[in-house]
């Protein structure tokens, strides 16, 4: 089995990065306008064989290629304009919640994490509290982080959750390990690859980030399994991993800096 997955963050009204989601430079390119995600989709429907699909669908694990669209942190936007964008396509995406933002500011609430289930959509957890590197917390600190989170989605929805993504790209066999104790029988990561792997029994899936900037045509060809998007992608992936193991925490402090004074210098051109 081969799984396109793709990874969204929020979908919001043109520049209205603000509106949903975690705040800042940093989060902010992450960002898609909803226009532009409606675009992405409408070449996925029309030049793709794949339909997306979930992995609780009875066809999910079959020999073949699957294609998956996937949505981190449980910005209010999944409500407001995601779902809605799939609905005009008949797609269910997976969302996935960070649940110690649930009800503040830009987040999802309970009733509206409900809706989204009734929807037929995979709600899953992101974490607790979104650590900032997720492979640095103690065993401690990974069983919290994933047990209390599905403690608590469960509780909203009353079902069993057993789907999960991982904050920031910072996985590690511990990080799985950590989330199949659990109870999460899959869980995405954020390496660009279409090959899955099994630790304890959870399913491991990579995922291809959709960042602004990137274009329709850049996501059909990921999801026709073109080699240069890929490999640019994976290349990219590895670089930056290399980054984030030598610096830590200053890794982080740069990106950060670097965003915002980029961030500062859009706001000032002239429009």
């Amino acid at each position: 089995m081969r799984t396109t997955a793709l990874l969204y963050h929020d979908i919001v009204p043109q520049y209205g990065y603000e509106t949903s989601g975690f705040q800042g430079a940093d989060a902010d390119i992450y960002k898609l306008d909803k226009q532009e995600f409606r675009r992405h989709m409408q070449v996925i429907a029309s030049q793709s064989e794949l339909c997306p699909e979930v992995v609780t669908s009875a066809g999910f694990g079959e020999a073949g290629r699957h294609l998956l669209l996937t949505f981190d942190d449980g910005g209010v936007s999944a409500i407001e304009h995601t779902a809605g964008i799939l609905g005009e396509f008949d797609w269910l995406g997976h969302f996935f919640v960070t649940t110690g933002r649930i009800g503040t500011p830009g987040f999802l609430d309970a009733m509206q994490v409900r809706a989204l289930r009734g929807g037929r959509h995979v709600i899953g957890t992101h974490s607790d509290t979104h650590p900032t590197r997720m492979s640095a917390c103690s065993a401690t600190q990974l069983d919290r982080e994933w047990r209390d989170s599905v403690r608590c989605l469960e509780d909203i929805l009353g079902e069993p959750v057993t789907v999960a993504s991982i904050p920031g790209g910072y996985y590690s066999r511990t990080v799985a390990s950590a989330a199949a104790a659990a109870g999460i029988r899959v869980l995405f990561t954020s390496e660009p690859v279409t090959r899955t792997g099994t630790v304890d029994d959870c399913l491991v899936i990579g995922r291809f980030n959709v960042q602004q900037g990137r274009s329709a045509q850049w996501v059909a060809a990921v999801v026709a399994d073109s080699l240069l998007p890929r490999a640019r992608c994976f290349l990219a992936w590895n670089g930056k991993k290399l980054l984030k193991a030598a610096g830590g925490p200053v890794y982080l402090m740069l990106r950060k800096a670097i965003l915002s004074q980029r961030a500062d210098a859009d706001r000032r051109r002239p429009q």
